[in-house]
């Protein structure tokens, strides 16, 4: 085989011009891991978090991606053959270890999961890790069940996408926030049953389909819309903390009494691949393969155009998932 890939390597963090394409030697896997031969990889808001420098205990330079799809290439001590197709996701990706934006990746075996698909690489490149995010926060952070309603707050993402198919594919009502008025009818044609303008504030526009309020919640946008989110949820409801679009997590000066409503539950999810069992990924490909559910739009980018693809992110120039090829062949 080679012996050299080419891979993204973010020197430091700071703007997308950090991003450079080098010719790296081709990792070996010890024991226990697995190398995987990628053809394509997803690009997340994690990876545009440890860009801007946001991203903690980072040791630079590093090869971003905090997921990838590909073949296995080796996989010494592992129960993986050579050739079988794979999803790598998390697992400390891009942060620990170099991650997904290369030719080769090298992944312990607790953060792969196997698959069969006929699908293209562009369309498995963009279900892993954002299935695994919202099958998780749909399961484990709110435990929603059908007849119930949720309200996504950040439905334009890839992430607010996923959600609202899987929701539906539950057997709940949808609400979905967006911030673009002409976003909205891209919201309904993805299954949304109530698409809603945010101008900051939604709670009221909520009640006025839900007098009461939803029975879960799913805050995408990140503590400033947070409060808003809490006051769209009934009593006895819950909101699941999952995601940051907004680059704002934490809240100054805290206080639970006066912050959160009377008897609304907060949560939060984050995970990793254990929480994506391979049965349930391989339902949804097949699902997607037979068209019975639709994650969203999917933009594809080459590996060379690596940094394009991260200003369009940073820039809020494209909704849905951003996908890179590494072998446009």
């Amino acid at each position: 085989m080679t012996k050299t890939m080419r891979a993204a390597v973010l020197r430091e963090p700071g703007p997308p011009e950090n991003l450079q394409l080098l010719d790296l030697r081709v990792p070996q896997p010890r024991p226990g891991w697995v190398r995987i031969r990628v053809t394509a990889f997803g690009i997340n808001r994690s990876d545009l978090h440890l860009r801007l420098g946001y991203a903690e205990g980072v040791k630079f330079p590093i090869v971003p991606g905090i997921e990838a799809v590909g073949v296995v290439d080796d996989a010494p001590g592992t129960d993986l053959r050579a050739g079988q197709q794979v999803a790598a996701v998390l697992g400390g990706m891009g942060r620990a270890y170099n991650g997904g934006y290369a030719e080769y990746t090298v992944v312990p075996r607790g953060a792969v999961i196997p698959f069969s698909s006929s699908l293209p690489w562009e369309i498995l490149a963009a279900v892993p890790e954002t299935l695994q995010t919202a099958y998780g926060s749909l399961t484990i952070g709110l435990d929603l069940g059908p007849g119930q309603s949720l309200l996504i707050r950040g439905g334009t993402s890839a992430l607010g996408f996923a959600t609202a198919a899987l929701a539906k594919d539950i057997g709940a009502t949808v609400l979905s926030t967006t911030r673009q008025p002409g976003r909205l009818d891209q919201l309904a044609e993805h299954g949304v049953d109530h698409p809603v303008l945010d101008r900051g504030a939604v709670a009221a526009d909520v009640r006025k389909i839900l007098p009461d309020g939803v029975d879960r919640a799913l805050e995408l946008v990140g503590t400033p819309t947070l409060p808003d989110t809490l006051a769209a949820t009934r009593v006895h409801g819950t909101v699941c903390f999952t995601g940051m679009l907004s680059n704002k997590w934490s809240i100054p000066d805290f206080y639970p009494i006066d912050y959160l409503p009377r008897g609304v539950g907060l949560t939060a999810y984050s995970g990793g691949a254990a929480d994506l069992p391979a049965a349930v990924l391989q339902r949804f490909l097949d699902r997607i393969a037979d068209g019975d559910i639709d994650l969203g739009p999917t933009r594809v980018y080459r590996l060379d155009d690596i940094r394009q693809a991260h200003s369009d992110i940073e820039n809020n120039h494209v909704s849905g998932k951003v996908v890179v090829i590494t072998d446009p062949a």
